[in-house]
């Protein structure tokens, strides 16, 4: 039955995206109007989630949110925490590899919304562009800029080396850095359709201050999300981990 109920979220999600997302591509021309039509496309989502899958939200650590602009450094493991960081969040923009331009319709939104795109095999052209990207973001008015800190969804239990990316776009935009830690993977598995029912909790830790060293940027996130990262899938319901 479960599998049934992923499938029938796979169906809801396609559905969703084809239906939302072809009526809303004359409204691209105005990024206030296209990321209003992406918020309703995401809350869908999520809804169809709780309905279809029983997979819950809980956000811990809202006392920590800063009012931005700042750089948000997110454990990254499914879709979840996009749809819920972007529901979550005004005025959000996402870091996301190039690949995922080339997506049809998904890749059209992405811009449509002013998300910010990667070429993870450019070097040091790359995080010149993103740092422009990023400073041309925050002059439209966007208010957080989301970034994976290892630079790929990495499943629970394991991880990956914490890439430069956030500590060079805090330096280099003089932000704060806010920690975002959840266990999304445990229940919305990846790859594949299968999603367990269940509560995934986002806990926002305390924002790393502007200013600090590249070098004690980086680390201080690899161990403050890693651990809390491993403190919420140890909490997680027996027998629903992936």
């Amino acid at each position: 039955m479960r599998l049934v109920r992923s499938y029938a979220y796979l169906a809801c999600l396609v559905l969703s995206t084809a239906i939302i997302g072809v009526l809303g591509i004359p409204f691209f021309a105005n990024r206030s109007a296209a990321r209003w039509i992406a918020g309703i496309w995401v809350k869908t989502n999520l809804l169809a989630a709780r309905w279809l899958c029983g997979i819950k939200t809980e956000i811990r650590g809202r006392e920590n949110i800063l009012p931005g602009p700042a750089i948000i450094a997110a454990k990254h493991q499914s879709m979840w925490e996009t749809l819920v960081l972007y529901d979550q969040l005004p005025g959000v923009r996402f870091v996301l590899k190039k690949e995922l331009a080339r997506i049809p319709m998904f890749g059209w939104w992405c811009k449509a919304v002013g998300f910010i795109f990667v070429d993870r095999e450019a070097g040091a052209s790359a995080l010149r562009t993103m740092l422009a990207d990023a400073k041309a973001a925050l002059a439209e008015g966007a208010s957080y800029i989301v970034i994976f800190p290892e630079g790929t969804r990495v499943a629970p239990g394991e991880s990956a080396p914490y890439q430069p990316g956030v500590a060079a776009l805090a330096k280099s935009l003089k932000l704060p850095v806010l920690q975002a830690a959840h266990n999304s993977g445990t229940y919305w598995l990846t790859p594949g359709p299968a999603k367990l029912p269940g509560t995934i909790v986002l806990e926002f830790l305390p924002p790393l201050e502007a200013g600090l060293p590249r070098e004690e940027v980086t680390a201080r996130l690899e161990s403050g999300i890693e651990e809390a990262v491993a403190r919420l899938e140890a909490a997680a319901r027996p027998g629903q981990k992936a």
